[in-house]
């Protein structure tokens, strides 16, 4: 991308945090729309919520404080990528509204662009997807704590979009999730 002076443009980066249960879509729209964007030409950087977690919050447990604290950290570092203009897609379940909303604040005083995403997938379509087995470990009493079965989820009220995965394709969402960054300026 160029300025019509022939210079090399700066990119614009952004944070898109996209938010749901476990087995919603999240990862696999975030896949998707990086390879799209990246064929575009973006920089773009996917911070997977198990990968970040396992990296930099692998002491915290899963209690309120702890999903807290590891959205928080995701956030960070969301933000000094999207600051070098990075376009950082977050898949992450990120439970609670005041976790997400400390994010977007985070963003909004360094005037980093933020868009949230609820992959708004209803809970028995994940728990029949459930690609990490966790509705079947919680079912089978292996497992507690599960965000949307035993824990809570707080599903945001007004995220700049909202997708049913349940009703269209992996492409069909993907496709959503550019004409928002379009219609921002980020793609």
């Amino acid at each position: 991308m160029t300025e019509p002076n022939g210079t090399p443009a700066a990119w614009q980066g952004g944070t898109v945090w996209l938010t749901g249960l476990p087995s919603a879509g999240k990862t696999t729209i975030a896949t998707g729309l990086a390879e799209r964007l990246r064929a575009e030409g973006h920089r773009v950087q996917v911070l997977d919520g198990d990968e970040v977690r396992a990296a930099l919050s692998a002491e915290l447990g899963f209690s309120k404080e702890d999903r807290d604290t590891n959205v928080r950290r995701i956030g960070f570092v969301a933000g000094l990528l999207a600051a070098h203009g990075v376009t950082v897609l977050v898949p992450v379940i990120a439970p609670y509204a005041m976790s997400r909303e400390a994010v977007r604040d985070q963003h909004a005083a360094q005037g980093i662009p933020y868009l949230e995403v609820h992959v708004a997938t209803p809970l028995e379509i994940c728990a029949d997807r459930d690609v990490k087995s966790l509705y079947a470990k919680q079912a089978a009493g292996e497992l507690s704590g599960l965000t949307g079965a035993d824990d809570p989820y707080e599903a945001p009220v007004s995220p700049q979009l909202r997708i049913e995965t349940q009703d269209q394709t992996v492409e069909e969402s993907v496709r959503q999730v550019h004409a928002l960054l379009t219609e921002r300026g980020l793609s």
